[in-house]
């Protein structure tokens, strides 16, 4: 039993030590990398850094792609296009978009201060092509989610309502 345990202990023993000699020369045989700290004075800014988002951006010199080419807004709001529009909205386009904040698609809420009433009607009216062919757009499908806004069909009445509504919302 004495020879035995002995015997164990020395076979334990020619294992630690092969194993441990099986990593060096592992390390030898291999490749290492080594890394040099960046000797650069300023940090490297990327572009995404700076970059404001699509739905934060303002951009009032674009109509976007579509049938609407001019919007006339008057000065007062007429309140029953805003009911009407808050309507339409809350049945085709309440699934996507909450008032006040970011879900599925960007809030509406303020858009008229970052969009002309032309791009947003056409971006109602006509969201295949405006993805296709406006930057702006592009970008906002790119920061929702590759979500695209659906074409509800709607008419260019039930369009202007539903701007006369964000109206009311600023």
């Amino acid at each position: 039993m004495n020879n035995l345990l002995k015997g164990m202990a020395l076979l334990f023993a020619l294992a630690v030590v092969s194993c441990g000699g099986k990593e060096k020369e592992q390390k030898e045989e291999g490749f290492s990398v080594q890394r040099k700290k960046a000797t650069t004075e300023k940090p490297v800014e990327t572009s995404t850094t700076n970059k404001v988002k699509a739905s934060e951006r303002v951009d009032m010199s674009t109509k976007g792609v579509g049938p609407v080419t001019s919007v006339d807004l008057p000065a007062e709001i007429d309140q029953a296009m805003a009911a009407k529009g808050k309507e339409v909205y809350d049945q085709m386009c309440l699934a996507c978009h909450r008032v006040g904040k970011k879900f599925i698609g960007p809030a509406p809420n303020g858009i008229l201060e970052r969009r002309t009433p032309e791009w947003i009607m056409n971006m109602i009216l006509n969201p295949q092509e405006m993805v296709q062919q406006d930057p702006l757009a592009r970008e906002l499908l790119q920061e929702f989610n590759g979500s695209p806004m659906s074409n509800q069909g709607l008419t260019e009445e039930q369009a202007r309502a539903i701007l006369e509504y964000f109206r009311t919302l600023n």
